[in-house]
């Protein structure tokens, strides 16, 4: 025989060997990790917790919104013998349908949620029961220490828990945590096995969000608005404070408000944050912006004057009524006494094309971007849908809407020397250990108008809170103070033309006035005492001023001490005599009838508490002269009062 050769069989037997081995090999090594997983599946069954959120602090590390950990029952109805004792034991403690809870606990199921993030004294009586089949697991559970406190900022959560508004909604994935589990054994059927000794993995806490609201200056604000829509019988209100040089908001209330722990019980139009939501036509809190910009553009200066026509103007195929009747008036008095008339006259003279320029750098029209959802964006009609009688309404405040955030905005750009700043309510973003991920600053949005135009604006503006002003309820003692007021007519949703008797009252301004701290802006929505912001709202922003500036430590000026008549230079040189007043003549001013065929009530000898409460009472627009003790009056008592009369009392000190 010739040389040996390897038999026939072993080659196919090699090739087997390898085969196989090389299948071994892709198995047990590089499938591994992946193989390994699948058998856990298949012999675990995870059942998905509630995750932790983090923490929402206040300015000052005050916790607005925390999570906690709570129980959630859960039940095992395979392992559950008696499922109709059971239910009948638990259904009263949990306040459920025995039948339907009876239901949930029959059948084969190896897991069924009974109910979740049950309080601590719930859980300590199921626990006492020892139900078989009955077992219990920690979860994360959302809640809101300060109960309605900035609850339409915060906002709330769901069950998930999604944020659902405010800022719990808006940073939801900054703030959820990461999800946790449940692991449970199956046996070799796939069926689970007790869940007693399930093992729980936790997720990891979300990261914390630090916002630039001072609980304690929300709280002035909320309770000073509460007060105004209760004493003014009102529908609702809106009250916000700001940093004008910032763009920080400092406060954001809505009344009246909800509590974000059980908002399920409100209905979706409680939950909303009117602040930054609703729009309304602004009234005359407008012509602070339509004087900045014709002073801007040099067409007129505080001393100019105009014939506000006694009160009676036509333009465009309408009347323009103000209050009260004026003759030829200065551009620093048709603020000061909210003449329509003039404003208009002012408005045709720089024109819609500026007008509508400088209220779009203003802000208006547009969102502010504020880092909430919801924010809407008003409405300012392109200009080129303007005529005659457009441009008349929108230099006063009527035909146009914004927000309460867009006038507030607006009026700080006034406040800080000109530019409009991007309103902001987060501060920073931290992780669980407090390292700082995100710090926000100041933003700018664009330069409006000239340091020396808002310095005038402002100077113009504390003529208003001065005597003869509409808006000397707004007064601080101890500090300058300019405002305006504003008082509008709300559209009739039905007519779509304008309400005969709904209003929206409102007041804006900040303080100190020759060194802005704070702007405030007050709301009155429907208010039935007195439809003026000089009467309802005008208090609101005077009283939330003295507290936050005595809280900020913002020292007064010991000159102005009690001396709430003292008046800038340019409004002592007022050109109508001091005797002539108005209360907030704002753009309803031709339909100011609230007066007609009322007596005048006797107010002398009175003190300025008791002639407010009076005037409120009747609904009257009263001029107030001084302080003390009422001495003079007119008209005279029992006389008639016409819807257009001049009403004022005058006070002297009690000797």
């Amino acid at each position: 025989m010739g040389q040996g050769k390897n038999p026939p069989y072993r080659s196919p037997f090699c090739f087997l060997l390898l085969a196989t081995s090389s299948r071994a090999f892709y198995l047990q090594v590089i499938k591994r990790e992946q193989l390994e997983k699948l058998a856990e599946r298949q012999h675990q069954k995870t059942v998905q917790l509630t995750p932790a959120r983090g923490t929402i602090f206040d300015a000052n590390n005050a916790s607005l919104a925390v999570s906690i950990e709570m129980e959630s029952c859960f039940a095992e109805p395979r392992n559950i013998e008696d499922p109709r004792g059971t239910a009948a034991k638990l259904a009263p403690l949990l306040g459920l349908p025995q039948p339907q809870l009876q239901q949930k606990l029959t059948g084969s199921k190896g897991f069924v949620w009974i109910q979740r993030q049950l309080a601590p004294e719930l859980v300590a009586r199921i626990k006492e029961l020892e139900l078989d089949g009955v077992g219990f697991v920690k979860e994360s559970k959302r809640f809101y220490p300060n109960l309605e406190m900035a609850a339409s900022v915060i906002g709330f959560t769901g069950l998930d828990p999604e944020g659902l508004e405010g800022i719990e909604r808006k940073y939801n994935s900054t703030i959820l945590g990461s999800t946790g589990y449940m692991i449970t054994e199956r046996d070799a059927l796939g069926r689970d096995v007790a869940l007693k000794n399930a093992v729980v993995q936790g997720g990891s806490k979300g990261h914390n969000v630090t916002l630039t609201l001072d609980k304690n200056i929300q709280y002035m604000a909320e309770k000073e608005l509460a007060k105004a829509v209760a004493e003014s019988q009102a529908k609702a209100g809106t009250a916000l404070v700001m940093e004008p040089h910032s763009g920080r908001i400092l406060a954001m209330a809505n009344y009246p408000g909800f509590n974000p722990n059980v908002h399920q019980k409100y209905s979706p139009s409680a939950l909303r944050n009117r602040a930054i939501a609703d729009s309304f036509e602004p009234g005359s809190t407008f012509k602070v912006f339509l004087l900045a910009a014709a002073i801007e553009e040099g067409i007129v200066n505080p001393r100019d004057t105009f014939d506000c026509e006694m009160g009676s103007y036509e333009i465009g195929g309408r009347t323009i009524h103000d209050t009260h009747k004026y003759a030829r008036i200065s551009v620093a008095d048709i603020l000061k006494y909210s003449s329509n008339i003039g404003a208009a006259k002012i408005g045709s003279r720089l024109g819609s094309e500026r007008l509508y320029r400088y209220l779009k750098s203003f802000g208006f029209g547009e969102r502010n971007g504020i880092d909430l959802p919801a924010e809407t964006s008003g409405n300012l009609r392109d200009r080129n849908q303007w005529f005659a009688v457009d441009l008349a309404n929108i230099s006063f405040g009527q035909g146009v809407a914004a927000s309460a955030l867009q006038i507030a905005s607006a009026v700080s750009a006034v406040a800080n020397g000109g530019v409009l700043m991007k309103p902001y309510l987060v501060e920073k973003i931290t992780d669980a250990d407090g390292n700082v991920l995100k710090q926000v600053t100041p933003q700018s949005r664009n330069r409006v108008i000239s340091p020396g135009t808002a310095r005038t604006i402002a100077t113009m503006m504390e003529s208003v809170t001065g005597e003869g002003g509409t808006g000397t309820n707004a007064a601080v003692d101890g500090y300058r103070v300019a405002g305006k007021t504003g008082t509008a007519q709300k559209v009739d949703p039905v007519t779509r033309g304008y309400s005969v008797d709904k209003r929206t009252a409102s007041f804006v301004g900040f303080v100190p006035a020759d060194n802005p701290k704070l702007t405030i802006l007050i709301v009155i929505d429907e208010p039935k005492t007195s439809p003026y912001g000089g009467v309802v709202a005008a208090p609101a922003f005077g009283a939330i001023a003295q507290q936050a500036l005595c809280y900020l430590k913002i020292t007064p000026d010991a000159k102005l001490k009690k001396s709430r008549g003292t008046e800038p230079e340019i409004a002592r040189k007022s050109t109508i005599p001091a005797a002539v007043a108005a209360n907030d003549n704002a753009a309803e001013g031709e339909i100011v009838d609230s007066g007609q065929g009322l007596l005048m009530p006797d107010f002398r000898g009175k003190s300025m508490r008791d002639v407010m409460r009076g005037m409120q009472k009747r609904s009257l627009n009263v001029r107030l002269i001084g302080s003390g003790r009422a001495v003079e009056q007119s008209p005279l008592p029992g006389q008639r009062i016409g819807p257009r009369d001049q009403v004022w009392v005058k006070f002297t000190p009690s000797a």
